[in-house]
């Protein structure tokens, strides 16, 4: 197994195999890709190729400074390994981030599994799968993200203990407390602006499990939707339910509207998108709703407030960790998740006059330098030396 970096898993075990391969420093598809994140690399890139189970996957280690690196995987079809790889590489980035504000005991770390064409052996892709997270010996510990379900994830704890699996009848927990925390996000950036939820119209793009559980709450709390998803069927489906109406997806983004959510994939937000936008506010469920920095800060200089993803939509997240750990009841993850409302407060108190996204990068670098003993490669990244 070629590594980025060579760690050992808590155990102090490590385990390769023959049929793996990977990406390290030297290779320019590594090289390109750390040039493009603009700061430290990940402390570990996996690549690994199973043929006889249809396996393709990386598995980006971004830190385990505040513990093992908790992280998504996600069975999507892509369409090269620069692909894939930018996608692991940002989301694993995003997740150190996201753990460290929430203050959960996890690193960052995400998996892409590359979606095999044709029909192919789902429950023996997962086993793979599983088999390699295994072999990480603890470094990564997987869940459910884009594409894959509740019943991979528990083919993959077949094979090994460091995968967060929910029991069927709480697999809809993870999208719900998403959703919960991004409304409370929305709440608290509205009562900022001295406006109400009630009668606001918030444009929700994409109505997946955490998109439509979060129109409900809207609804139930007197907001006027707008609704847009690439499957007609769940506009339909939203439009009956939540009284909303449905704007085309490649429009959504530039109706004027009270908030925008973003509840779809990546990416939505670049040059051209952001100067289309209507909103006051702008926060949903999706991740990496940046394409770049930049678009959080020509949100900011058109005056929206841009509310970071990271920071907002780590209710799913609780959720998983805590069920991990085998931590407290579903009663007192909600009122974990609506903790989200507070550093919202904080973080808006925190940028003052500049960018929210950049000071929630600065408070979660803090957070991640002070994990790790002051390590200078996040000092060099803008991390105060001493706090």
């Amino acid at each position: 197994m070629l590594l980025l970096d060579q760690k050992t898993g808590p155990d102090g075990s490590r385990s390769a195999s023959s049929a793996d391969s990977g990406i390290h420093a030297g290779d320019p598809l590594a090289a390109s890709l750390h040039a493009q994140l603009g700061e430290r690399p990940p402390e570990e890139v996996l690549q690994i190729v199973k043929p006889e189970s249809g396996l393709r996957c990386i598995i980006a280690i971004d830190s385990t400074a505040r513990g093992a690196a908790l992280g998504g995987c996600r069975l999507l079809p892509y369409g090269s390994d620069q692909e894939a790889l930018r996608d692991a590489l940002r989301l694993a980035r995003a997740m150190s981030m996201k753990n460290a504000l929430a203050d959960l005991p996890f690193g960052g770390g995400q998996a892409v599994i590359c979606r095999p064409a044709g029909d192919f052996d789902r429950s023996e892709l997962f086993s793979a799968f599983g088999r390699t997270v295994a072999s990480v010996g603890g470094c990564y510990v997987a869940t459910a993200d884009a594409g894959t379900t509740a019943l991979d994830m528990l083919a993959v704890q077949r094979q090994t203990t460091y995968v967060s699996a929910m029991p069927r009848h709480r697999a809809g927990e993870h999208s719900s407390m998403t959703a919960f925390g991004v409304f409370i996000a929305i709440e608290e950036g509205l009562q900022r602006m001295r406006r109400r939820l009630r009668g606001a119209t918030v444009a929700v793009q994409g109505l997946g499990a955490a998109g439509m559980d979060l129109c409900e709450r809207l609804q139930d709390s007197g907001a006027r939707l707008l609704v847009a998803d690439v499957d007609p069927a769940r506009a339909r489906e939203a439009a009956a339910r939540f009284d909303a109406r449905i704007v085309e997806p490649d429009r959504i983004l530039a109706e004027p509207c009270d908030v925008l959510a973003p509840c779809a994939l990546g990416d939505v937000l670049d040059a051209a998108s952001v100067a289309t936008v209507r909103a006051a506010i702008v926060c949903g469920t999706a991740a990496n709703q940046l394409a770049d920095p930049q678009a959080g800060d020509a949100l900011h200089a058109r005056g929206v407030l841009y509310l970071p993803d990271y920071l907002v939509n780590v209710g799913g997240t609780i959720s998983v960790a805590r069920a991990y750990l085998g931590q407290v009841s579903a009663a007192e993850v909600v009122r974990e998740v609506a903790l989200i409302g507070q550093r919202v407060n904080e973080l808006l108190e925190r940028s003052g006059s500049s960018a929210p996204v950049r000071a929630a990068d600065d408070w979660a670098r803090e957070k991640l330098a002070t994990a790790i003993g002051h390590d200078p490669a996040f000092a060099g990244a803008g991390v105060p030396a001493s706090r």
